[in-house]
């Protein structure tokens, strides 16, 4: 397919930030070229049945959903490229986005890199992840009712999501490295006066067990190095998420945490022109329905600029 190397935006990243830009972006008429990456789909792409997105009682696979979103776009007339961008020149005009398939510039882009959740790296959770293991606890904690889960981590998002999660599991086991806590004093006296929370210390996850769903967890002293089973139905990694903003450090503002900077409500970021949706700058919400919020926001500021620059 014989891509124009000028387009009046492009879409960098997937997801359901980017697809919903390219939806809103294609109904305008504005052909955009969406760079989904490699990793097409973004995050859903390892969750298996999503209950809480509008418009789907009985749920909706993630991988799914997202590969409908990206027919709706490609039927309205977008155009997508299946590989990562590698370099951006955002400050030049116009801008200009590297990537293995060829070099391309545009007037405005869309950016919705999302975020990376921070693993612990077992070959057993890789294979595990969506089948037990897990990084929402508001995306999946209704599937674990009455059900005894393990939260892994110490800060402030490890103890939101088990106190959290006891909303549904019979039992929370907040597995620590260390014998105190990064979270702060009002999260740690809410998750201790929790009846259904138990603190286990000095613990790191060895191994996930089971074929085709979690089983049980293999922790290991972190001071002994003695093993333990922790037989449980679902374990949530809470141990944060990586903003995927390397390519754009040193032209784009990020926040303290190293999140795209947008202004206000709006969807602008400090060049004009390029616009940031999805978990690349949010790490509040994370959620896949703001997400897509925030690409229909952002597919409308594109539109506005373009309509004023002509």
């Amino acid at each position: 397919m014989d891509i124009p190397s000028h387009q009046k935006v492009i879409v960098i990243g997937s997801g359901p930030a980017g697809y919903t830009s390219a939806i809103y972006l294609s109904r305008a008429n504005l052909k955009p070229l969406v760079i989904e990456g490699y990793m097409s789909g973004g995050q859903l792409m390892w969750t298996t049945e999503v209950e809480n997105f509008p418009g789907f009682p009985e749920g909706v696979m993630g991988p799914d959903l997202m590969q409908n979103m990206r027919k709706q776009a490609e039927k309205f007339g977008a155009t997508f490229l299946t590989v990562d961008a590698t370099k951006v020149d955002l400050q030049a005009n116009p801008k200009v986005i590297e990537t293995p398939k060829g070099t391309f510039t545009a007037d405005s882009v869309v950016l919705s890199t999302g975020a990376t959740a921070r693993m612990l790296g077992l070959e057993s959770e890789k294979r595990l992840l969506g089948h037990g293991v897990a990084t929402c606890a508001t995306c999946d904690g209704a599937f674990y009712k009455e059900k005894e889960i393990a939260v892994v981590g110490g800060g402030d998002s490890a103890l939101e999501e088990a106190t959290f999660l006891t909303r549904f599991a019979s039992k929370v086991y907040v597995l620590h490295r260390r014998d105190t806590l990064k979270a702060s004093d009002a999260m740690q006296d809410r998750a201790r006066a929790n009846p259904k929370i138990e603190f286990i210390w000095n613990v790191e996850v060895a191994e996930f067990v089971g074929e085709k769903k979690l089983e049980k967890v293999i922790l290991r002293d972190t001071q002994t190095g003695e093993m333990r089973d922790l037989a449980i139905a679902g374990c949530f990694i809470a141990i944060g998420h990586i903003p995927n903003t390397t390519m754009f450090q040193g032209q784009l503002e990020l926040d303290s945490l190293g999140y795209l900077h947008t202004e206000g409500k709006s969807s602008k970021t400090t060049i004009p022109g390029v616009f940031a949706c999805g978990d690349v700058q949010d790490h509040v919400y994370r959620q896949a329905i703001t997400a897509a919020g925030s690409g229909c926001v952002a597919a409308l500021d594109a539109e506005r600029y373009l309509d004023h620059h002509g």
